[in-house]
């Protein structure tokens, strides 16, 4: 029998709001090229993800794709990248 493997998108982003439970709002960043003139245009989004790590708020994270746990949380957090008040040597 041979595995299924399915790639999920996987998008990093910043930690905005934890006032739910088990549910935290993750803003992404977006660098897009605009269609006429060329430069480049900055937008974000604001994504609500599972969370069953325990994240604080500021904290640099990893969300994947999943099914829906919810009406709007179709995201999971999966890794927690930076923590907030931490300096990188």
């Amino acid at each position: 029998m041979t595995e299924k493997t399915t790639s999920a998108r996987r998008i990093q982003g910043k930690v905005v709001s934890t006032k739910m439970q088990k549910t935290v709002v993750v803003k992404i960043d977006i660098s897009t090229r605009h269609p006429l003139y060329s430069k480049p245009v900055k937008t974000n989004k604001r994504l609500k993800a599972r969370d069953e790590i325990g994240v604080p708020v500021g904290a640099e994270v990893i969300v994947e794709e999943c099914a829906p746990f919810s009406k709007e949380v179709t995201w999971k957090v999966v890794e927690v990248i930076k923590q907030p008040g931490k300096k990188e040597k």
